[in-house]
């Protein structure tokens, strides 16, 4: 990929901080040339980076036992993936907390299970200060992300789609953070993370089957203006986590939030794209998604409950639509595939 001359910008010139979205270590390289300072992971993307690369992980795994199985397997696995990477990353991390991390996702199939969790998470914090702790957005992930703020752990929380999701983060980090410094500590970094793109995907799919009144243009706006909505509340409370922008579906999805106070985690094919974002570039996170296509998407009782601040209650973060789907793709597609991975 050539020079990527709108990341450089929204790095340079903005408040935006870029995160690459994938493991695999050819893409990385690129992405660190345009602007990332940072690496978000998942089961999927570390799976991916294995199995795409066997040759450059082997010396690399020489050491990992081939009699591991489970969790086991899959914790080693990782741990030298991200380890890795926060290594390549390291120079960043005197710019401040939200650069130079990698990130290690706790067991997509455990959501539930506080224990089980915190346990794997304070395991994770072990392996490097540059590693970003990452947890689901359920009542059990939120109990658990304030536990690691209170440690002074980095925590990204995940697997998130909505409004009310990332305020429940932002409170949760708040607590802990708040906590830690009672006691001494120097909070970590926190970050609330809204996969914008995976909420359309969800709502285009109840649009259809509802038979909404949206259009294509309405849905693709959808996780925008939930996104836009979320930023302003953070900013108002004064929350010390931060929002991170994922699941991107378009050029478009970055565009119109750039010049926020937010991490953008950008996949290369969504970099790709940017490529053909002609100048003069803007910040366009104050641009409001317009009120007539809210109006619409206010039609659908998925959508307010992602819009709404009030729209769920922790208890129901856990059923939502989206998470399920996207819990699924990442015990299916990334943990199962680590658990069967010969190396």
């Amino acid at each position: 990929m050539s020079e990527n001359k709108f990341l450089k910008w929204m790095t340079s010139e903005t408040q935006s901080i870029y995160w690459h979205d994938s493991a695999v270590i050819d893409e990385l390289e690129v992405a660190i040339k345009n602007g990332a300072v940072g690496v978000t992971t998942n089961p999927f993307l570390i799976n991916s980076t294995l199995r795409s690369r066997p040759e450059f992980w082997a010396e690399k795994l020489g050491d990992v036992s081939r009699e591991l199985k489970g969790t086991e397997k899959v914790e080693a696995l990782m741990k030298r993936v991200t380890g890795f990477v926060a290594d390549k990353l390291s120079p960043f991390a005197e710019k401040g907390s939200e650069y130079g991390k990698c990130c290690a996702q706790t067991n997509p199939g455990k959501p539930g299970d506080y224990e089980a969790m915190l346990e794997q998470a304070k395991r994770y914090a072990k392996w490097s200060p540059n590693v970003c702790i990452k947890i689901p957005a359920t009542k059990a992930g939120l109990k658990v992300c304030e536990e690691l703020a209170a440690l002074g752990y980095n925590v990204v929380v995940t697997v998130s789609f909505t409004v009310p999701q990332v305020l429940a983060i932002g409170e949760a980090f708040q607590r802990g953070a708040d906590r830690a410094l009672k006691n001494g500590i120097t909070p970590g970094l926190g970050a609330a993370v809204m996969m914008i793109g995976r909420l359309d995907d969800y709502l285009r799919d109840v649009a259809k089957d509802t038979e909404a009144n949206v259009s294509e243009s309405d849905i693709i706006q959808a996780g925008l203006a939930c996104m836009k909505r979320a930023y302003k509340i953070f900013n108002e409370r004064k929350y010390d986590a931060i929002l991170m922008a994922a699941g991107c579906r378009g050029a478009y999805h970055i565009t119109e939030l750039a010049g926020a106070r937010m991490i953008m985690s950008v996949a290369p094919k969504i970099a790709k794209l940017l490529l053909d974002v002609k100048e003069p570039f803007e910040e366009r996170i104050d641009v409001p998604v317009p009120q007539d296509v809210i109006d619409r998407l206010n039609t659908m009782p998925e959508f307010r409950k992602a819009y709404e601040p009030d729209g769920m209650s922790v208890d129901e973060f856990i059923s939502y639509g989206a998470t399920n789907r996207t819990l699924t793709q990442f015990i299916e597609s990334g943990w199962s595939q680590l658990e069967s991975l010969k190396f």
